[in-house]
C-alpha cells in the first residue's frame, strides 16, 4: 500500500488536498551525488547496472522530496535493443555511427525479445521498488517512435532533424516500417515494465514539435496512439509532446490519463484545448529554476492557481537543467507541498 498516492489520485482525476509534484530528469545531473557516479561510470553503464540505476532513481526522493520516482534510464536503450548501435559521446551526446537511411540498413533492425535485450531495466525496476518501500509510485518511460526515429536516422542530436524529416518525406514507406518496428518494441517494453511493477508510464515525444500539425498526425501521433491503446487498460499513461500544443485537442481524446504541457502553452490555453476534463502535467520553464527560491515559490503558486489544484500534476515543461542549484529544485517542490488554494 503506497504511503503517498497523490500522483496516482491526480492521474485518476480524484480530488486532492494539493497537486503532486515531480520533475522530468529529476534523477540526475543537477545532484552532486549523481555527478560523483557520473565521474566513475559511463552513461550506459549507469543505465545497464540495476544497482546504479536504483541508487540514482531514489536520490531525488531522499534529497528533493518529490511525490513520484521515475526510473533512471534513457530512451535510446530501445534502439540499442533493436540492434542499432548507440553511443553517448562526451561533448556530443547521442551518436549513432550507422544511421538508418535505406532498405539495407532498415532490414538489420529487429523487433527484439525485450526480456532478453532489456532485462537490466526490469531488474532495476524490481530493485527500485524494494528501495522505495512503497513511499511513492514509480514511473516507467519510453521515447515516442518519432523521437526515436529522429536519432536513428539523423545519427545524433540536431536543432532541426533535417535528415530525419527528409527520410520521412522522400521515403515514407521505409519511414513507416521503421516507426512500426519502434512502436511494436516500445509496446512490449512498456508492458514488461508494468509486469514488474511500475505504477504509471510516460511517453516522451521530445521532437514532436519539429513537425507541422499534419505531419505530426502522420509520423508521430498515430504511433503514440497505438502505444496508449495497448497500455491504457493496464496502467495510467502520460503523453508528453514538447512543442505540440497544436495536438492537445487530439491527445485529450486518446485515452491517456494525463498530458504533459511545456512552458510555451499557458495553463488557460492548455485547459481550453483539452476540454478541461483530463489531468495536465507541467509546465514550469526549467530555466526559471535559476530564479531566486522566493521568486520560484511565487511563480509556482501562480502556476497552480492557473491550472487548478485538481486534475493537475506540478512539473517542469521539460527536463531539469544541469546548472540548477539543488536548493532551487527543493524550493520548487516545497512550493507545491505548501500550496493552499
Amino acid at each position: 500500500m503506497l504511503k503517498n498516492d497523490l500522483f496516482l489520485k491526480a492521474l485518476k482525476g480524484e480530488t486532492v488536498e494539493r497537486p503532486p509534484v515531480w520533475m522530468m530528469r529529476q534523477a540526475g545531473r543537477y545532484l552532486p551525488d549523481f555527478m560523483k557516479l557520473k565521474d566513475k561510470y559511463d552513461f550506459f553503464t549507469r543505465c545497464r547496472t540495476p544497482e546504479l540505476a536504483t541508487e540514482i532513481t531514489v536520490m531525488p526522493i531522499d534529497q528533493v522530496g518529490t511525490d513520484a520516482a521515475i526510473l533512471f534510464s534513457d530512451i535510446l536503450v530501445v534502439p540499442q535493443a533493436m540492434q542499432i548501435d548507440v553511443e553517448m559521446r562526451p561533448g556530443v551526446g547521442p551518436w549513432l555511427p550507422n544511421p538508418i537511411r535505406d532498405t539495407k540498413s532498415l532490414d538489420k533492425v529487429v523487433v527484439p525479445n525485450v526480456y532478453e535485450e532489456l532485462g537490466y531495466v526490469y531488474e532495476a525496476i524490481k530493485l527500485t521498488k524494494e528501495a522505495l518501500n512503497d513511499r511513492v509510485p514509480l514511473i516507467g518511460f519510453a521515447g515516442s517512435p518519432w523521437t526515436i526515429l529522429c536519432y536513428c536516422v539523423q545519427g545524433q542530436g540536431s536543432k532541426n532533424f533535417d535528415k530525419a524529416k527528409e527520410f520521412c518525406f522522400t521515403q515514407p514507406v521505409l519511414a513507416h516500417q521503421l516507426l512500426q518496428k519502434i512502436t511494436d518494441t516500445t509496446i512490449a517494453y512498456l508492458k514488461g515494465k508494468v509486469e514488474v511493477g511500475v505504477d504509471a508510464v510516460q511517453v516522451f515525444d521530445s521532437w514532436g514539435g519539429m513537425l507541422s500539425p499534419g505531419d505530426y498526425q502522420e509520423f508521430s501521433w498515430k504511433y503514440m496512439q497505438q502505444i496508449i491503446d495497448a497500455l491504457k487498460d493496464e496502467v495510467p499513461v502520460i503523453a508528453f509532446g514538447k512543442g505540440c500544443w497544436f495536438a492537445l485537442d487530439t491527445m485529450a481524446k486518446s485515452g491517456a490519463s494525463a498530458l504533459g504541457v511545456d512552458w510555451t502553452c499557458s495553463p488557460k490555453n492548455a485547459r481550453y484545448l483539452t476540454g478541461g476534463q483530463i489531468t495536465l502535467q507541467g509546465n514550469f520553464d526549467p530555466s526559471r529554476l535559476l530564479s531566486s527560491p522566493a521568486e520560484i515559490k511565487k511563480m509556482v503558486k501562480e502556476m497552480i492557481d492557473a491550472f487548478g489544484k485538481d486534475r493537475y500534476i506540478a512539473n517542469l515543461g521539460h527536463g531539469i537543467l544541469p546548472n540548477i542549484p539543488v536548493e532551487n529544485a527543493i524550493a520548487f517542490v516545497e512550493a507545491v507541498k505548501e500550496y493552499k488554494a
